[in-house]
């Protein structure tokens, strides 16, 4: 038999005996976090500026147990709504696993989210409460006046910095709360809301249950490789729902280390913290494996380093060959949602199919299918859908009744991803179904950006779509239809480029602007931005 034959036998054998066993009742603090001995290591965090903390589990517990007392003292009740939108600091675990415990209804954010962005949230929410960094401030203070809402402002602060006015200091008042071991909530109970950008409209709200935090588990098990003991690296942001699984959830619910960076991405200083760090797992962006391959990689040693994972968007095969012939480590490609955990993956154990999706997850029906929602004959290219009823899965798409509608079919939940599967059962990614542009691993929606091109005031019309970058994956182009009497420059488009930034997260602005007199549209008005993405293809 061959390696693949053997592989592929295993795997088999593994999605036929696999069974979920999500108990009733659950809550991540209390059925995980408090269910380890106090000194085992639980968070490694270092600086840019060269802070280092260490936390055990003893000091999770206790910590996250007074943001649950904090959240009780101020009458935070279960279920409401809590903006999370701290950066990737201790404390930010901490407020996690306490606003858990406490039955709140936990909503992470971006730390670089505009005050258009965390408006809309707060009042699609009804938020109650927001916690944020000192950063987040001028943000959350140029639309506090607008958000009724809002009745508690906590923000974290360095020990020397006192908060400002209006502000609570979230450290001194942990200090005063008490230990609260929280509520107990069913795996049922909603839990989190993850908003995701979409091709029209707003963000879609992606509310999961404590039932999904249980998941994560297998996530980590199955896909990450964790053992008990290991130490892990994911790079992500702390507002993306990939934190869940590869920051929080996953790691600590298989025993493992997390160790948390707070600073920029620099290729080099990653690779530092890679020979200095040592963990046993390192999870990465497509974005950042592209540019670390471009070092030299042929003196450094990476002690320990076992696997290596990546997720968001395709990886190119040939990022996966260059970091193999420098490392010996092959990067296993992965994918999954926001509203998922992961979906498909190229497994621990496994030969890797690069520039492959992978095969589905253990506890997970995953198909391309038609129309009709009929599976696909092998080499065809449909949509890739999951078949409902599992932990896993987003409870729905939160307060829109129509966007629950379009994405289920049948008993299936329509991913808005094409792709084919080829003989052996790999996934391969086509495209989307829809015009989500995916760029270093961040989801913009074009509806964001032509929204804030059409704010400035030379603009009539705009249309955004993904063009190839061999960096980012892609990057946000923009077709502008300018008023008459303005002239398109290389002035025109830093200026807009600016305004996005400012409009919006600075990550959505188009890296490249191309001024036309007409957008192409269908007979009913509709921009058709597929003939705008050939366009823009090399």
């Amino acid at each position: 038999m061959s390696e693949l034959s053997d592989a592929l036998e295993r795997h088999g054998r593994a999605r036929e005996a696999f069974r979920w066993e999500v108990p009733d009742a659950f809550n991540f603090g209390r059925d995980v976090v408090d269910g380890f001995a106090a000194e085992r290591p639980a968070l490694l965090w270092r600086s840019a500026a060269g802070g280092e903390r260490r936390l055990d589990f003893g000091a999770v517990q206790a910590g996250s147990r007074r943001v649950a007392g904090l959240l009780a003292d101020l009458g935070v009740a279960p279920g409401d709504p809590l903006i999370v939108m701290l950066p990737r600091l201790p404390e930010w675990h901490l407020v996690m696993v306490g606003a858990l415990r406490s039955g709140a209804l936990v909503i992470p954010c971006s730390t670089i989210l505009r005050p258009k962005d965390l408006r809309y949230r707060v009042e699609h929410s009804g938020a109650v409460a927001v916690i944020s960094g000192l950063e987040q401030v001028e943000a959350v203070d140029a639309v506090r006046d607008q958000l009724p809402t809002l009745r508690h402002f906590l923000l974290h602060t360095d020990p020397d910095e006192a908060a400002p006015a209006g502000w609570t200091d979230l450290g001194e008042a942990l200090a005063q709360a008490a230990e609260d071991p929280g509520r107990p909530t069913r795996a049922s109970d909603p839990a989190l809301v993850y908003y995701t950008s979409g091709t029209t409209g707003p963000p879609k709200a992606v509310l999961h249950s404590h039932g999904y935090t249980y998941a994560q588990r297998y996530t980590g098990r199955t896909w990450l490789g964790l053992r008990d003991g290991d130490r892990l690296w994911t790079t992500s942001d702390t507002g993306w729902a990939k934190a869940a699984y590869s920051v929080l959830f996953g790691p600590w619910s298989c025993g493992a280390e997390v160790f948390l960076f707070h600073g920029r991405f620099e290729p080099a200083r990653e690779l530092d913290l890679l020979e200095s760090v040592a963990p046993q797992v390192f999870c990465a962006p497509p974005t950042e494996f592209r540019l670390l391959v471009k070092q030299d990689l042929s003196q450094r040693r990476f002690p320990g380093l076992r696997e290596c994972v990546s997720a968001g968007e395709p990886l190119n095969p040939e990022v996966i060959r260059a970091w193999r012939d420098a490392t010996g480590l092959t990067i296993r490609d992965g994918y999954g949602q926001t509203e998922t955990i992961l979906l498909l993956g190229n497994f621990p154990g496994m030969p890797v199919r690069a520039g492959s999706m992978g095969l589905p997850m253990p506890g997970h029906d995953v198909e391309v299918i038609d129309d009709q929602g009929r599976p696909m004959p092998r080499g065809d290219v449909g949509e890739v859908a999951v078949r409902t009823g599992i932990p896993s899965l987003f409870l729905e798409y939160w307060k829109d009744p129509e966007a629950n509608a379009r994405c289920r079919r049948g008993d299936w939940y329509l991913t808005g991803d094409r792709a084919s599967r080829d003989d052996d059962g790999f996934f391969w990614f086509v495209g989307r179904s829809d015009d989500v542009i995916i760029s270093a691993g961040y989801r913009i929606g074009p509806f964001e950006v032509e929204s804030a091109l059409v704010e400035h005031p030379a603009v009539v019309e705009a249309a955004a779509v993904a063009a190839p970058d061999p960096v980012r994956g892609a990057i946000v182009q923009a077709y502008v239809v300018l008023r008459p009497d303005v002239e398109g420059s290389d002035a025109l488009v830093a200026e807009l480029q600016a305004h996005v930034k400012q409009v919006t997260a600075p990550y959505k602005y188009p890296r490249k602007i191309v001024f036309v007199d007409e957008l192409p549209k269908t007979v009913s008005g509709k921009i058709r931005r597929i003939e705008l993405r050939e366009r823009s293809d090399p």
